[in-house]
């Protein structure tokens, strides 16, 4: 898939907390506050207008809703603070606040609010510029029902099979390949292998139908979130063998750190850890992964990031240190948030040393182990996103080797804090990530190459994701393109290429296109609530 497709299609990728540093990649800092409204709310005019170019604090209009609710927040169990207003309340409520708090706000149109429906003036009220390669440079302006946030934000599981999907095609004809199952869920005991493809559910052609009921019914199956529902599914595997499962959703704990190994190599003993979320839970596995890494005395390290979206940024700054140690990051900066004009950068984010206790957002008394290396190997793809960005960042502001392989990452140095108004979560870019050498710009990806020139270049090699082999296999191909290059320190002269995934076009003007998860979102918001106004002391 070319970089310029990714870009367009990629959903959200950002959610970060205040006080806590804890976001996606590019957002975190030191007790970082969100972007203040104004302190005082002058009293609202009863008969709003626009204005071209006069903003009045957005405290005038917040949560002057035209269907307001009534009630009380599940969530929050506070009453809900909407009172009666209009669309253009709303509306007027979007633009002061994006002109507060917007990264790049004096690059805003200004136009008129009355010609637009509240999502469609939301979305165009952001940049239109461009990155060197010609791509926007905002790509992750996003809106969602703050009951659907809430929903995901709240529930420390999902209901589903346990399978990770790579969609390769959404549109017919269709392909979906298994990425790797969680361990335990109802994929995994059915024995579902990476690399198997999909072609029937409950009996229907998931490959070519075009039926509206059909997809229909494969959407329903694909994306069940009721738990008891049971379906068919009939793949193909890599080796090209028949597999039917029938597969009952269930509610299914996330295992985002697995296949931690050690192995002897003629560089001498390599650490491994296939890494998919950057998630509170995944404190304990990763500690003890690299417990085990200090305790077999590896020399390198190699984290597998290629599917992993982002998460807590705290969590970020944790492996950091876990990689380089208490000498290549004492008194040194994880990364800096940089806001717009209008708000005061707050202090730097630490490399942080010990174990964090994410429910109270403290930290413990315990240390947290270290290899001390001065290099690590990151498999990466277009699915390494916003925390996995700040990692890889991060350790090359402070002159960590990171030795990149596999594909250009997903291209998110920025960060912001989700709004609710009127029943609608904003998404809007309010800040940037820079590390310790002040460098951010990476909207376009960390790219492998032989020989890096610029900053969003990282030493390493470019190769193909690979199904044929499971992942933590020495014969998988980013694997063992990663240790011969430990062994020789450079890329294969052939680099191991598997064959390329044709994906395609996932917009369908017909509307005959299977639905597309938000793993990233999925990825970044999910365990965050648990940090919500709370601080590291």
């Amino acid at each position: 898939m070319s970089h310029k497709f990714k870009k367009t299609f990629l959903p959200l990728m950002g959610l970060f907390f205040t006080s806590l540093l804890v976001g996606c990649g590019g957002g975190g800092g030191n007790s970082s506050p969100a972007p203040q409204r104004p302190s005082t709310s002058p009293p609202p005019p009863s008969q709003p207008t626009w204005t071209a170019g006069v903003y009045a604090p957005s405290n005038q209009f917040v949560a002057r809703c035209e269907a307001p609710r009534s009630g009380t927040d599940p969530f929050t169990g506070e009453v809900f603070p909407d009172r009666a207003g209009s669309a253009l309340t709303e509306k007027l409520w979007l633009r002061s606040w994006t002109n507060e708090t917007y990264l790049w706000f004096d690059e805003v149109p200004d136009n008129n609010p009355n010609n637009f429906s509240i999502p469609d003036y939301f979305d165009q009220l952001k940049t239109d510029a461009v990155t060197a390669s010609g791509e926007l440079k905002d790509n992750f302006h996003f809106s969602q029902s703050t009951a659907e946030y809430n929903q995901r934000t709240q529930s420390g599981t999902s209901s589903g099979y346990g399978i990770s999907w790579e969609f390769v095609a959404n549109t017919a004809p269709r392909e979906l390949i298994v990425r790797y199952t969680e361990p335990n869920s109802p994929a995994a005991r059915a024995g579902l292998p990476r690399g198997a493809s999909l072609k029937r559910i409950d009996g229907i052609d998931f490959v070519n139908t075009n039926d509206g009921d059909e997809i229909d019914a494969i959407n329903a199956a694909l994306f069940s979130g009721d738990p008891g529902a049971v379906h068919t599914f009939e793949l193909v595997t890599a080796s090209n063998e028949p597999l039917s499962v029938e597969l009952t959703s269930t509610v299914v704990a996330l295992s985002p750190v697995q296949n931690v190994n050690v192995f002897d190599t003629a560089a001498g003993r390599i650490g491994y850890m296939q890494f998919n979320s950057f998630i509170s839970p995944a404190q304990p596995g990763l500690i003890s992964a690299f417990q085990r890494f200090v305790d077999d005395t590896v020399t390198d390290v190699i984290i597998d990031l290629r599917y992993n979206g982002g998460g807590l940024l705290a969590l970020s700054s944790q492996i950091a240190y876990m990689i380089a140690g208490p000498n290549q990051t004492n008194n040194r900066i994880f990364e800096q948030l940089v806001y717009n004009s209008k708000t005061a950068n707050p202090p730097g984010t630490p490399f942080y040393d010990r174990e964090i206790d994410y429910v109270n957002g403290v930290f413990t008394s315990n240390d947290l182990p270290s290899p001390e290396l001065a290099r690590v190997f990151i498999l990466s793809s277009e699915n390494t996103c916003s925390a996995s960005e700040s990692l890889i960042n991060s350790l090359l502001g402070i002159d960590v080797e990171v030795v990149l392989i596999g594909d250009t990452t997903c291209g998110k140095p920025f960060g912001f804090v989700p709004e609710d108004n009127c029943g609608t979560t904003y998404f809007t870019i309010q800040f940037q990530g820079v590390n310790a050498k002040g460098f951010g710009e990476f909207s376009d990806g960390f790219s492998p190459v032989a020989s890096p020139v610029f900053q969003d270049q990282v030493l390493g090699c470019t190769v193909a994701d690979d199904f044929s082999n499971p992942l933590g296999s020495v014969d998988e191909a980013l694997l063992s393109t990663a240790i011969y290059f430990a062994e020789n320190n450079e890329c294969p002269s052939i680099a191991p290429q598997p064959a390329s995934l044709n994906k395609r076009d996932r917009n369908d003007p017909d509307g005959r296109a299977i639905r597309t998860p938000n793993p990233y979102l999925d990825a970044i918001i999910n365990e965050d609530r648990s940090m919500m106004g709370k601080g590291v002391n």
